[in-house]
């Protein structure tokens, strides 16, 4: 069996995904508290690296996704799929799972 090698630049989402870069997250509280790695919360925020070619509408037309590479985008805590590629953490998700566009 060969041995798949993944990088950003080979990952291409299908449809209305989009894969997102996963920010860091807080190391301490913000009264100073050092968090250790069982109690640090899943990010919501990341950075998009990759976008689909958008949702098919019922009458078979591609509907352009809102978003675009390089948007920073507030995402829902569950959603999509954790993928790990070298030490960098990533989100594979569905473009109705993106709350907002911050600025």
């Amino acid at each position: 069996m060969a041995a798949v090698t993944l990088s950003v630049s080979t990952v291409k989402p299908l449809g209305d995904r989009v894969f997102v870069k996963v920010s860091a997250s807080e190391e301490k509280t913000a009264g100073g508290i050092l968090l250790p790695d069982a109690a640090k919360e899943k990010p919501q925020i990341g950075e998009i690296v990759a976008v689909g070619p958008g949702k098919r509408s019922d009458d078979g037309a591609r509907q352009e996704p809102e978003v675009k590479i390089g948007d920073k985008v507030l995402y829902s805590k569950y959603a999509g799929t954790d993928i790990k590629l070298g030490a960098e953490e990533y989100v594979l998700l569905s473009e109705k799972d993106i709350l907002a566009i911050v600025s």
